[in-house]
């Protein structure tokens, strides 16, 4: 029979064991405590503008300022509606930002497509002037983007505020860069032996290997035309036509300036960006990342 030794834990070796815990446990809190105050830093603009929501104007400029909700919901969302024809402008910033995804994602990896596969003259040279644009501020090209939009006869109309970014420079260069690291051209090649006709193969072949790509490509593009404030307001002209960015900057012209209707439209503008991040969040960091970690 074997001998089964057991050896008692002396005193000495608990409180070292013991301050080995205390240690690492000092450790983690000194890691996790600047993310939690930067989560509350993060995190308090918004609490504080769905509490002005809910307050009137006089317990909005009150001393000190309310942090808790009040009961002026309802009262501040009758104003909203009462002065602006605000889910009609919800959805004209929801089917702007959608067909701005839409097109996008299309023309962008189409023109990545081309960079990343075929060879021809002059490939790299246009591929550093379209880089060169992306260092040029956008404020710098409102005024010739009002004429073109004019010439065209897109003012006031919302073709005006997806059609022209539909090929970005940013997005083609990200479609690029994710087709070079993860489309094979021997897969590519193989296709075309077989007799597969070029949009076939950018269809069957190179959509589904970059959808991560497209995922945090297409996130990028929502946020960005949803948020889109100056374009919008150099477009538009009617308050049927308005987004919501432009339409909540239309109560500042008034007579006053009711700051809880404003806070309950931004509260509802914020939702749907929300919802897109939750859901879209893992796409976002793969198609961003994937370069970073493909060895």
């Amino acid at each position: 029979m074997k001998k089964v030794q057991t050896r008692l834990t002396l005193p000495h070796e608990i409180e070292v064991k013991q301050q080995i815990d205390y240690k690492k446990i000092g450790i983690k809190i000194l890691l996790y405590l600047p993310l939690l105050i930067w989560t509350v830093v993060t995190i308090y603009p918004f609490w504080y503008m769905v509490v002005l929501s809910t307050r009137s104007l006089a317990e909005i400029f009150a001393f000190p300022p309310p942090m808790w909700f009040g009961r002026a919901l309802a009262e501040n969302y009758r104003i909203l509606l009462d002065r602006l024809p605000f889910w009609r402008n919800v959805w004209n910033s929801v089917y702007i930002a959608v067909m701005a995804t839409i097109t996008t994602l299309f023309f962008c990896s189409v023109g990545g497509y081309g960079f990343a596969v075929y060879e021809f003259r002059g490939k790299k040279l246009m591929f550093n002037i379209m880089l060169a644009t992306m260092m040029i501020p956008a404020l710098l090209g409102i005024i010739p983007f009002f004429i073109m939009m004019s010439y065209f006869g897109w003012i006031n109309t919302p073709r005006a505020l997806y059609i022209p970014g539909a090929a970005s420079a940013y997005g083609i260069y990200l479609m690029r860069q994710y087709i070079t690291s993860s489309v094979p051209l021997a897969l590519v090649d193989a296709a075309r032996i077989d007799g597969c006709s070029e949009f076939a193969i950018y269809r069957r072949i190179v959509l589904p290997i970059i959808k991560p790509g497209l995922g945090a490509l297409g996130i990028i593009t929502f946020l960005g035309s949803w948020d889109n404030f100056m374009g919008a307001l150099v477009i538009l002209r009617e308050r049927m036509t308005y987004t919501i960015p432009v339409a909540l900057r239309s109560f500042q012209g008034q007579a006053q300036t009711d700051y809880g209707a404003i806070m309950v439209g931004a509260s509802i503008a914020v939702i749907p960006l929300v919802i897109v991040f939750l859901f879209m969040s893992k796409q976002l960091i793969a198609g961003l990342t994937y370069g970073a970690i493909k060895g």
